[in-house]
């Protein structure tokens, strides 16, 4: 974790953004930009100095962690403290993080600073779009671990289990092979539960010769994978073969355009044309993907709303679908990394139809 390089980064938007300071209080960035991995915490970056705000809980875990800044307890307040801080080191406008910050405590921290300024907002997402060689690795750790857990739930999974027992018994394996915790709800959605694109698993009995669509990942040192892959448990007519046929060709194909250069909007619509070949674009109603690292969803997205230009080393999902109400539905979704010359999934377990008949 090269935290020198991410402060010269941070300290220069502070620069472009004309503030003596930021204040960092979302977790994720706490995180990146420290080492620290806890709550109730704040960041306050300067140009001379680094300073960790947080309590009695966590001051010993915080030195271990965020070294290189120094590490002060409040015991009155975790903005109370930031505030006298700030005046303490000279500081004229504060930044914030607008996305993090509800409005009720901006209005606080500003009655806190007194003649301090506090009316910047910064976004420092998009200082963490492109990873490191560190946060490749954890990534492909926890990429990894989701591959062993579909191996193993296809070996578990059978018809009269409920859509829970099969959700508790993944991110049981996940947690046995070394996931902190499930990467976000558990998504088990069978047969006509298919058609919801985020239907987290409930207690539906799985029926034989249902579709199954699951959607999980692990976290590894705080970064998260994230895969999709659908089952038929039991034997499958032609209908979801064909359907399965249709979204897995999308699939690959905006994997095969995933590259340095294009923009999300680009990659989303060739997902969307391979659909409307068979006429079922209709039916595919969110983006094709997004990216993903501290937070299970970051920018960049593909979608038709994503300009962003990828770049070597960002990390996307790609993760076309087909949700017919009273029907079902499919969805197949890998991470990709982008390479100097293209792209690489991080998730490899098996995307030909599967039929589970035990």
């Amino acid at each position: 974790m090269n935290i020198e390089d991410r402060i010269a980064r941070l300290r220069a938007l502070l620069t472009e953004q004309v503030v003596d300071a930021a204040l960092i209080t979302k977790e994720g960035n706490v995180h990146y930009f420290s080492g620290f991995r806890g709550d109730s915490t704040a960041l306050l970056v300067t140009p001379e100095r680094l300073i960790l705000v947080t309590d009695s809980r966590y001051t010993e875990q915080a030195a271990a962690e965020a070294p290189d800044y120094e590490i002060v307890e409040q015991r009155d307040g975790l903005y109370r403290k930031v505030a006298e801080l700030a005046t303490d080191a000279g500081v004229v406008s504060l930044g914030f993080e607008g996305n993090a910050l509800v409005y009720d405590t901006v209005v606080k921290l500003r009655e806190l600073l007194g003649e301090v300024s506090c009316d910047t907002a910064l976004n420092l997402d998009p200082l963490r779009q492109v990873k490191d060689a560190d946060e490749i690795g954890l990534i492909r750790r926890a990429c990894r671990i989701a591959d062993e857990g579909f191996a193993h739930i296809l070996s578990y999974i059978q018809p009269g289990m409920t859509e829970m027992e099969v959700a508790a018994e993944l991110e049981h394996f996940m947690r046995r092979a070394g996931s902190e915790r499930p990467a976000f709800q558990t998504i088990i959605a069978s047969g006509v539960r298919g058609s919801l694109p985020h239907g987290t698993a409930s207690d539906k009995v799985i029926v034989r010769g249902e579709l199954v669509t699951m959607d999980f990942g692990a976290v590894c040192g705080g970064y998260h994978s994230d895969i999709t892959r659908t089952v038929c448990v039991g034997r499958a007519d032609a209908r979801p073969r064909e359907l399965y046929d249709a979204v897995l060709t999308a699939q690959k194909r905006a994997l095969a355009a995933l590259r340095p250069g294009v923009t999300g909007v680009e990659v989303d619509r060739i997902a969307r044309e391979s659909l409307a070949e068979k006429e079922l674009n209709q039916y595919f109603g969110h983006g094709l993907g997004h990216s993903l690292g501290l937070e299970i969803h970051e920018e960049p997205r593909l979608s038709k709303a994503g300009t962003t230009v990828l770049q070597e080393n960002m990390l996307v999902t790609d993760e076309p679908g087909v949700y017919i109400p009273g029907w079902g539905g499919i969805r197949i979704e890998d991470t990709v990394l982008i390479t100097r010359d293209g792209a690489e999934p991080l998730t490899h377990a098996p995307k030909e139809f599967i039929e589970i008949c035990q």
